[in-house]
This record gives C-alpha cells, structure tokens and sequence, in this order.
C-alpha cells in the first residue's frame, strides 16, 4: 500500500478530489493533512492540491509556502520522496523553492476553464510511466495564473535537464513558455502541473487520462518496496 497525504490549506478547493482518486479509486490510505501539521513521516507521496491557498493574496502560494507543513514538504522532497502539486500546488512548489520558474497570471488575463490536450515529454518518471512517449492526453485546466514563465538561463537549464514532463499541444491556453504545462525538479521525484489529472480519472465525469499518473506511480512505489 503507497500511503498519500494531501496538504489541506485555507482556501484549497481540490484537496478532496484527489482523495476521491487515491482513496476511493486506487483503495490507497490518504490522510488529510492540516497546513499547520508538522509531521508527515508516515507519507509515502504528498500531493498540494489546486484551490485558493490563502485567497491567493499577495501571490498564489506565496503564504502558503510559509505554512509550517511546507519545511516538511521541502525535507520529504529532499529524501528523495514524491511531491505532487497541482495548479495551485504547482503555484506553491516554485514559491517553495522545488521547482524553477514561476506562474504568472495568463496572457489574456482571464481565467481559464477548458479541457485541453497535452504531450507526454517523459515516461522514465514515476509519475508518467504508465504513458507512452509523445502520447497525447487530454486533461481538465482551471487557473488565472498559470503561465509558466523563467528567465532564459533557467528555462534553457529546464530544457537541457529533460524537466518538462507536459506541454500544451496545438493552441496554447495562458501563454506559458515553449508550451510547459507541467516541469519536475532534476531528480524527478517533484512534479508540479497545471491541468487537473483527479479531474479526468473517473470515466464518468468524461475521461480517465489522469488516472494513468496515480496508476504509474502505485506501480513504481511497488517495485520499489
């Protein structure tokens, strides 16, 4: 059994989704995490669900990475542990520090609800080993602020490291650099992403693309227990 943790902030939105997918889907146990919680031993993968942390004042996640389960987020990281964060969370992982870059608000300043397709990049990941290569998916997107933006040193270092894991395919929805919808840290083991894999992995709300990445990573988490 691959035990998840879903961090719960003032204002997260998704928190239950996710636990909708590993729990009830997947028979996986998931505990609910409270942002002021400073243990999280027991977690085998943490997941920063989409929302509104903290209303999204100031930045989106910039309180949220001041909560005191965020130095336990960064140390599960370190340990080489799965982290995954979702629009939102994706927001709190660059404010972390976890991952490059930063989301800024879309090109067009709206927000923006859709369905829209993605490209595979890696499938050597955790996360993404139940894909194939250039597969092409299609995912659920909900932000305001989800243009992936880093200057030109770093978004050449994320190019080079093999870092994007998805990119928007045909139009590009916020204006996010070279397409990047979803980037892991060098060691692969923290994926931050803007579209919504809990939102497409139950067939019945009109797809199941999403679920393939909690598939992948209880295969992975296996083989390695």
């Amino acid at each position: 059994m691959t035990k998840f943790g879903v961090i719960v902030f003032p204002g997260s939105n998704c928190d239950r989704d996710i636990a909708y997918v590993t729990r009830d889907l997947l028979g996986q146990p998931t505990r609910m995490v409270w942002h002021q919680e400073t243990d999280i031993d027991d977690l085998d993968v943490v997941v920063i669900p989409g929302g509104f942390s903290y209303g999204d004042y100031l930045r989106c996640g910039a309180i949220a990475r001041f909560s005191p389960v965020m130095q336990q987020v960064v140390e599960h990281a370190q340990k080489g542990k799965l982290v995954l964060g979702i629009c939102n969370g994706f927001q709190v992982l660059t404010e972390a520090g976890l991952l490059p870059g930063i989301l800024t608000k879309n090109r067009d300043l709206h927000f923006i609800c859709d369905r829209i397709p993605l490209k595979i990049e890696r499938t050597n990941l955790s996360w993404t080993q139940a894909y194939n290569t250039a597969e092409m998916i299609t995912l659920p997107i909900a932000h305001g602020e989800g243009q992936f933006y880093a200057d030109k040193a770093t978004l050449s270092e994320i190019e080079d490291n093999g870092q994007v894991v998805f990119r928007y395919e045909g139009e590009n929805p916020n204006g996010s650099l070279n397409n990047i919808a979803g980037i892991c840290n060098r060691q692969g083991n923290v994926l931050g992403m803007m579209p919504h894999p809990e939102r497409a992995s139950d067939a019945m709300l009109g797809g199941s693309d999403g679920l393939r990445l909690f598939q992948g990573l209880l295969e992975k988490v296996a083989v390695l227990s």
